[in-house]
């Protein structure tokens, strides 16, 4: 599986941004899907990850009610759109996929397969 994140950018707090992930596999609508992010100087944290085969979304709390994950399983992209941004947003967001059999969906452990990161930075 390959994953190709794009969408990250500069915003001001309160403001929006939308970041992609297409992937490249034949069973993109069964993969757990999961988005991290990792900020200077600080270890790579879980954000968001949607179950295959379901509409199962699974959040962090500091992002909950603002971030929204989606896939889109004919264009084999999943999305995270990210409203009413904080600075402490500010990270590189990657993109994960798991073939791996188990539960802990916010672990980044449970995922095999890595996207290259994009920067989002969040200016106060």
């Amino acid at each position: 599986v390959q994953l190709q994140a794009s969408g990250g950018g500069l915003v001001q707090a309160g403001g929006s941004l939308r970041l992609s992930c297409a992937a490249s596999t034949r069973t993109f609508s069964t993969t757990l899907l999961g988005w991290f992010r990792q900020a200077p100087g600080k270890e790579r944290e879980f954000v968001a990850a949607l179950v295959g085969n379901t509409n199962i979304a699974y959040y962090a709390d500091s992002v909950k009610g603002r971030f929204t994950i989606s896939r889109d399983n004919a264009k084999n992209a999943v999305t995270l759109q990210m409203n009413s941004l904080e600075f402490g947003d500010t990270a590189v967001y990657y993109c994960a996929a798991s073939t791996l059999r188990g539960t802990r969906t916010q672990s980044a452990e449970r995922y095999n397969y890595w996207g290259q990161g994009t920067l989002v930075t969040v200016s106060s």
